[in-house]
C-alpha cells in the first residue's frame, strides 16, 4: 500500500494508524479474493456501493455482493491513501486510489485495473474501526 497525504491536524495519531491498518487489511482481502475478512472489515449495515451494480447494503447483501465479485474476477492491486479525515470520534473517511490487474475468470482475459474509491469509516463501540460506507469508480478509459 503506497501512502501519500496524510490526515489533517487535529486527527487522534492512534486513529489514523488504525484506519490505514483497516485500508492494508481490505487491500490484502481483495487480492486474496477473501469474502470472510472482507466481512470483519464492514459494520453491521455496512453499505457496497461498486460501480454499475445497486448497492448491497447489510451484511447478508455485502456479503453476497463480494461473492459475486470474487467468483467472477481475480484483483491485484495496490491502494495509495490519498487522504483521511476524522469528522468526529466516531466518523472518518477516506480517499484512496487504486492500481494492478484484473483478470476475468470464466475466459482468463483481463487487463489494468485502476480505480479511485471513498470510504466512510465508523468507530464501533468496541473502538474498532470499520467500513459503514464503500464506493468506487473507474479511472480507466472505457474499454473496446
Amino acid at each position: 500500500m503506497t501512502e501519500q497525504s496524510n490526515s489533517v491536524a487535529g486527527d487522534s495519531e492512534a486513529d489514523e494508524k488504525a484506519i490505514r491498518a483497516l485500508l492494508a487489511r481490505y487491500e490484502q482481502a481483495l487480492n486474496d479474493s477473501n469474502t470472510e475478512v472482507v466481512m470483519t472489515l464492514y459494520t453491521d449495515d455496512g453499505v457496497f456501493m461498486p460501480q454499475h451494480f445497486p448497492s448491497a447494503v447489510g451484511s447478508s447483501s455485502v456479503r453476497n455482493a463480494y461473492e459475486g465479485v470474487f467468483k467472477a474476477i481475480k484483483l491485484s492491486v495496490a491502494f495509495e491513501i490519498v487522504e483521511i479525515r476524522q469528522v468526529s470520534p466516531r466518523w472518518a473517511f477516506a480517499r484512496t486510489n487504486s492500481a494492478g490487474t484484473v483478470t476475468v475468470l470464466s475466459d482468463g482475459s483481463g487487463g489494468p485495473e485502476a480505480n479511485q474509491e471513498l470510504f466512510v469509516l465508523e468507530k464501533t463501540d468496541s473502538g474498532d474501526w470499520k467500513i459503514a460506507r464503500y464506493s468506487f469508480s473507474t479511472t480507466n478509459p472505457p474499454r473496446g
